[in-house]
């Protein structure tokens, strides 16, 4: 089986890679950091899988589309597409620079959209395949102080509704992971104890369980919350 990982260093984008490449699966991994992916596709490599890696700029859409034409060529099938890379940039969309609002529009919601056409169509030739679209908590609740987050997030969920409705006739199965607060490099710096946010593994868990479904089911999306927050 073979996956594609954006955002893959980090936080859930690392867990999910750990746990897949845990289960035998050959990956195709992007971040902006080439050492860290460096680093990080030796210890992938490490449990028997082929890892390929390169260094992108999600938010850049040249740099998405080398992306996908690098990862396709090098696993030639893909089962599953996991779009994880996003940024959260806290403000008042009143106080916020118009580019914090296109950043993120471009990382949280662009990004998954051309990966999933480009991988789509061969999913929809094979009439197999997951995409799995990490959004947020954030995709139905307004958060505080996240207005253009919460914007793009819901957008993303959008898209990964339209997404579902249009693959699921080729046998396409297509869900949105909603997580509340998640124990990532966002909340660096937090006085929160560890135990009261949802942990990057959980995500990654939650997702491997989908995965092992029969075929003709298909969960649309799952929401994650910290039970004490």
């Amino acid at each position: 089986m073979n996956a594609i990982i954006t955002g893959a260093t980090k936080g859930i984008g690392r867990a999910i890679a750990i746990k897949l490449a845990q289960e035998g699966y050959n990956l195709a991994i992007c971040a902006r950091n080439q050492a860290e992916l460096t680093a990080f596709s030796a210890e992938l490599e490490s449990t028997g899988v082929k890892v390929f890696a390169m260094a992108a700029d999600c938010s850049i859409k040249s740099e998405v589309y080398t992306f996908c034409a690098f990862a396709t060529a090098a696993l030639t099938e893909i089962d599953v597409l996991v779009n994880n890379a996003g940024i959260f940039l806290p403000a008042s969309i009143f106080d916020e620079s118009d580019e914090a609002f296109e950043l993120q529009q471009n990382l949280n919601l662009n990004c998954a959209y051309y990966l999933s056409k480009y991988v789509g169509k061969s999913m929809i030739s094979r009439r197999s395949g997951h995409i799995f679209n990490v959004c947020s908590i954030a995709s139905k609740e307004v958060v505080e102080n996240a207005g253009s987050y919460s914007v793009t997030k819901s957008a993303l969920l959008s898209l990964n509704n339209v997404l579902r409705q249009e693959l699921a006739k080729y046998n396409v199965k297509v869900t949105a992971i909603l997580p509340g607060s998640t124990l990532t490099s966002s909340w660096e710096g937090t006085t929160i104890p560890e135990d009261k946010f949802v942990q990057p593994q959980d995500i990654a868990s939650t997702l491997f369980h989908i995965l092992g479904l029969s075929a003709g089911a298909n969960v649309d999306e799952v929401i994650i919350k910290p039970i004490h927050f």
